[in-house]
C-alpha cells in the first residue's frame, strides 16, 4: 500500500464489480483513510467492511426507479464535507467514468473549488465478462466493443440501432435485463440475427454469480425477469466462446 501523501479532499473511487481483491490498492488505500464515505447500492459488504470504523457512512443507493438522494443533493454533501476539511470518499460500483455519474460530480467539484482525485476501478463490463469467459474483443470475432445503457431501448430516434446491428462488435447494455425484448427487437430489425450469441450475466464476479448465455432469440424467450441483482447484457459472436454457452 503506498504511503505517498495525496493532497485531493475528495476521492471519487471505483470499487469494481465486487469483491474487494478486485479494488485497486489505491481504491484500498482511499478507502482506510476516509473520514466520510459517500457510498452507492451495489457496495458489497466485504468492500463496505473495509471502511473505517470511525468513518461516517452516507448511503446515496439508486434503485430502477428510486433514488434516495438525488444526484443534486449527492454534489451538495461531496461539497459540504470537503469544505469542513474531512477526507471523503465518494464509494462507487465498477468504475465512477462508466456510466456512473463520475463525470457530473467532477464537474460539479471544479466548480466549488474542491481539489479531487479519480480511483479508476474494475468496471462490470470487463470484470463481469471475464468471470463469464466472455472477451470483449478478439482478433477473429469482434474488433470493437461498445457500452450502452439498458434504457437506450427506450429511444428509438437518437440511436443508430443500424450500426449497433453490424457484425464483428460486441455489445455491452448495462442494467439491460429488464429491456432486453426491446433491445433484442431493434436490433434485429436493423439487421441482427437472432442466432447472434448473447448472455445475461448476473452478481458478475461474485460468489452468486448466474450466466445464461445463448442464441439471442432464445435468450428473450428464456430471461430471467429483473429482480435486484445487479445484471449485464452482452450481445456479440464473442459470447459462444464462453463455457457457459448452450449452442442448441
Amino acid at each position: 500500500m503506498s504511503d505517498r501523501p495525496h493532497t485531493a479532499q475528495v476521492a471519487i473511487v471505483g470499487a469494481g464489480p465486487g469483491p474487494a481483491d478486485l479494488m485497486t490498492l489505491r481504491a484500498l488505500d482511499r478507502l482506510r483513510r476516509a473520514e466520510v464515505v459517500v457510498h452507492d447500492r451495489l457496495i458489497s459488504s466485504e468492500i463496505l467492511a473495509c471502511i473505517p470504523a470511525t468513518a461516517q457512512r452516507v448511503y446515496v443507493g439508486k434503485a430502477l426507479g428510486h433514488h434516495s438522494v438525488p444526484q443534486a443533493g449527492i454534489h451538495a454533501l461531496l461539497i459540504e464535507h470537503a469544505r469542513v476539511g474531512r477526507r471523503v470518499v465518494r464509494l462507487k460500483g465498477g468504475d465512477p467514468y462508466v456510466f456512473g455519474r463520475g463525470g457530473e460530480e467532477v464537474q460539479a467539484l471544479l466548480a466549488a473549488g474542491i481539489a479531487f482525485e479519480v480511483v479508476p476501478g474494475v468496471t462490470a463490463a470487463s470484470g463481469c465478462a471475464a468471470a463469464a469467459g466472455i472477451p470483449l474483443t478478439h482478433r477473429e470475432l469482434s474488433a470493437s466493443c461498445v457500452f450502452l445503457p439498458g434504457h437506450l431501448a427506450d429511444d428509438e430516434a437518437t440511436h443508430d440501432w443500424r450500426a449497433l446491428a453490424r457484425p464483428g462488435q460486441t455489445r455491452v447494455f448495462y442494467m439491460g435485463i429488464q429491456r432486453l425484448p426491446h433491445i433484442a427487437e431493434r436490433l434485429i430489425a436493423h439487421g441482427l440475427s437472432p442466432d447472434t450469441p448473447a448472455a445475461i450475466v448476473r452478481d458478475g464476479t461474485r460468489p452468486t454469480q448466474t450466466v445464461l448465455a445463448c442464441r439471442l432469440s432464445r435468450l428473450v424467450a428464456q430471461a430471467p425477469a429483473y429482480g435486484p441483482q445487479p445484471g449485464l447484457l452482452l450481445i456479440g459472436e464473442t459470447v459462444q466462446l464462453s463455457p457457459h454457452f448452450e449452442a442448441a
